[in-house]
């Protein structure tokens, strides 16, 4: 009887750790972030930040919905997402501009993140990102 209690036990434990994802659903995760490809490594915005309001209606009309209106990961859309959609008012705080337009552009892969680039022009990508140092966490 204890033989079968500890292998059923044994099994879960183990089941339980082979279907965990190795993906983090916190939006806030200390995981390390992938390295900005050569091709966008230090690029920086040409805007200065007198063009975050129209970054920030360019985010209201493309990014709230998941990101939230402060960027804080909690929009409507974005609660059922796995893994949910970064705070980005803490991102930006620990990332270049050159790391920002790149995910903007390019978009994540294994996330519902999608890849802006052909969708919202550079100068939109840019201002954007001058929004995004405006959040506060």
């Amino acid at each position: 009887m204890m033989r079968t209690v500890f292998l059923v036990v044994l099994g879960v434990i183990m089941l339980t750790a082979c279907g965990a994802s190795s993906r983090s659903s916190d939006p806030n995760s200390n995981a390390p972030l992938t390295t900005v490809p050569a091709e966008y490594t230090g690029k920086t915005n040409p805007f200065s930040s007198d063009v975050a309001p129209q970054g920030e209606k360019v985010f209201q009309t493309n990014c709230q919905m998941c990101h939230g209106p402060q960027g804080h990961g909690d929009g409507p859309a974005g609660q059922s997402l796995d893994p949910k959609p970064k705070n980005l008012a803490v991102l930006q705080k620990s990332v270049g501009d050159d790391y920002l337009f790149w995910r903007i552009n390019e978009g994540k892969p294994g996330t519902s993140m999608v890849a802006w680039k052909g969708i919202l022009s550079e100068e939109q990508i840019w201002q954007v990102v001058s929004f995004l140092h405006t959040l506060k966490e």
